[in-house]
């Protein structure tokens, strides 16, 4: 193992994060109430121009008057790009006027890393005018070429700034900037032989574990197609994804279904770790369970399964309490 090591700043449960357009203010109460993991609310794509500035109102009033925290939902708002008039009176009025129940802010379009530092920078100040003793997090989007080109340096810059804690994959946007042919938001192309997103998503989360981020695949639009979606929550999952976006309130039980390890997979994992207790006690590195070598690899990968499964648990067991 490198001596040079980078650890994850804040450990949270991801497995579904569903968008709320914040010009739909009759939604929100309804997304709190729907067992997401996370949710942004929504300054970005999915609120028209004349409807920028309600919107921001009716998020703030939505931060402060519900009870996000009592149904263990973690809160997130999707600010508007950096190009344009209304990205800083996002950050300065979220803050200033609900930032103690703001946990992350997600930043759309992300190219280079000083997309991050400027909002990084905002949030310093803001939070010491505030005298606010939580520390918001910040998300990134990364959706354009310019942004997967530079996503390793993103990441490994905002790791040492310290608040960014995720990478997602924005399919839409990103298929738009590649001019790749197609119109599906997050689906496949039949004239692809395989996935065409694969290596773009592998790329940004390769960049995310090599620098303690979480990475978090994006949308998939047709929510009338719930095994498409689980498709595509399965492939992003197989490659180190912890969670997946939900565009409707229907794909949030399916994104919260793939991203929890099943119960089979947990109980395998733990004998993994019997086994390879038992064998060091015996002097012996490797193992043999079901008829297959074992080894320290074995029980990383063992580890990183036990783990999430009892973070998730652990986020039931709180919403059951509460």
């Amino acid at each position: 193992m490198s001596h040079t090591l980078y650890t994850a700043p804040v450990q949270r449960v991801q497995r579904c994060e569903l968008a709320v357009p914040g010009s739909n203010p009759d939604m929100f109460e309804k997304a709190m109430k729907s067992g997401a993991d996370f949710i942004f609310l929504d300054l970005e794509d999915a609120v028209a121009p004349d409807d920028k500035l309600q919107a921001r109102k009716n998020i703030i009033e939505a931060i402060n008057d519900l009870d996000w925290k009592g149904h263990g939902v973690t809160v997130s708002v999707r600010i508007n790009g950096l190009d344009t008039q209304y990205m800083v009176r996002d950050v300065v009025d979220l803050v200033e006027q609900a930032g103690s129940k703001i946990d992350t802010i997600l930043i759309p379009k992300v190219g280079v890393y000083s997309d991050v530092y400027m909002v990084e920078a905002m949030l310093n100040q803001l939070e010491m005018q505030q005298g606010l003793k939580n520390r918001i997090g910040i998300e990134a989007l990364i959706e354009t070429a310019l942004g997967m080109a530079n996503v390793e340096d993103i990441a490994k810059q905002g790791a040492l700034g310290g608040r960014l804690e995720a990478l997602h994959f924005g399919v839409a946007d990103y298929a738009a900037s590649n001019r790749a042919r197609t119109t599906n938001i997050g689906g496949l192309n039949p004239d692809y032989p395989g996935d065409q997103w694969n290596f773009a998503i592998s790329r940004m989360t390769v960049a995310c574990r090599a620098y303690g981020l979480r990475p978090i695949d994006g949308p998939f639009g047709d929510f009338k197609d719930p095994e498409g979606y689980k498709l595509g929550a399965k492939r992003a999952a197989a490659l180190g994804c912890e969670g997946k976006w939900a565009i409707h309130p229907s794909q949030v039980a399916l994104a919260n279904e793939v991203f929890t390890p099943p119960a089979a997979e947990v109980e395998k994992a733990k004998r993994i770790l019997v086994a390879l207790q038992e064998a060091a006690a015996q002097g012996k590195g490797a193992a043999a369970l079901d008829g297959r070598l074992i080894d320290a690899a074995s029980e990383k990968m063992a580890n990183n399964v036990v783990r999430a499964a009892e973070a998730i648990a652990a986020k039931t067991r709180l919403r059951a309490f509460l």
